[in-house]
């Protein structure tokens, strides 16, 4: 995984004209919709493509000449880390300047394209990623970046009077920890996990629910208290918080599972989005754990993207 480090920048480029190669300038000026005068500016979230040195280098021995800074499209050219492994939301900040990763990769163009044209392959769609601008700025050759990875910020709540009191061990709990951290490793992004256990108390779960929104927590999940007994009150709670809730995923899981096992369809388990924190009120088995993380990873990174405000369709 790659941690926080300067990089280089090598070359800054622009093209007037789509599908044409960029050519070198002694500066560009970024703003609101990406490089002053570039023709891939624009109001949408590919505003800067960056590619490394590190795939030029990769690339020269299949082309079997030297290639030119800017000949794959490329807005910036770096030299420092593989910007292949970066993920949406890492940044790369400088003294005036702040750009947010927004996609890794693209459809490869084809004959539009003039480095494939020439090769037949092009490195860009394969390794390139895109940015759009955060902070206004200009940069040139010779600056650096620090690169920032996004870390997520993860919560799992178990809410049991009788856990919360030692009289016996939380299970589910560590199961959520378990799964959530398995999905994020298989990502290869960067996470922190937080848990606690609290009673079926409505208010000391609204104190934390309203915590996690106030400190940007990027997934809040619950298990517990999703039943219609007396303290069952978790998706009561977290309905009440939420700004817009996403009934589908729930939805779905109970039909699969009820299907088989009525019972499952008494769930009352909801999820949405509070703030920048997605929500998931989970039921507080272990078997019920496996079954709702199965469905709800499925869906994640999707919605970590769409929370972006970019169309990853």
């Amino acid at each position: 995984m790659l941690t926080e480090q300067k990089i280089k920048i090598l070359s800054v480029n622009i093209s007037t004209k789509k599908g044409t190669v960029k050519l070198p300038v002694e500066k560009i000026v970024l703003n609101d919709l990406g490089v002053e005068g570039d023709a891939h500016a624009g109001e949408w979230h590919r505003q800067i493509s960056l590619l490394g040195i590190e795939s030029f280098n990769r690339f020269k021995e299949m082309a079997r000449r030297d290639i030119n800074f800017g000949e794959f499209a490329e807005n910036i050219t770096t030299q420092g880390i593989e910007l292949v492994n970066t993920k949406p939301g890492d940044r790369f900040i400088g003294t005036d300047l702040d750009l947010e990763v927004t996609q890794i990769g693209k459809a490869c163009h084809g004959d539009s394209c003039a480095i494939y044209r020439e090769v037949g392959n092009c490195v860009m769609p394969k390794e390139g990623i895109f940015c759009r601008v955060l902070r206004h700025g200009m940069l040139k050759a010779g600056d650096e970046l620090t690169f920032h990875p996004k870390i997520y910020k993860i919560q799992v709540i178990t809410l049991s009077d009788r856990a919360s009191r030692g009289v016996y061990e939380d299970k589910s709990g560590p199961e959520v920890v378990r799964l959530i951290s398995e999905y994020f490793d298989t990502l290869k992004w960067q996470f922190t996990v937080e848990s606690t256990i609290i009673p079926d108390d409505e208010e000391l779960l609204r104190v934390n629910l309203a915590k996690a929104k106030e400190e940007n927590y990027d997934l809040l999940i619950t298990t517990g208290g999703t039943g219609i007994g007396p303290r069952d009150i978790t998706p009561d709670v977290a309905r009440q918080m939420i700004d817009k809730e996403i009934p589908g995923i729930m939805e779905m899981i109970r039909v699969k599972y009820g299907s088989e096992k009525p019972n499952a369809l008494l769930s009352r388990s909801v999820a949405g989005i509070m703030g920048e924190t997605f929500v998931y009120t989970l039921p507080g088995s272990v078997k019920a754990v496996k079954e709702y993380m199965e469905e709800i990873t499925k869906t994640l990174k999707h919605l970590f993207i769409m929370r972006m405000g970019i169309d990853g369709h």
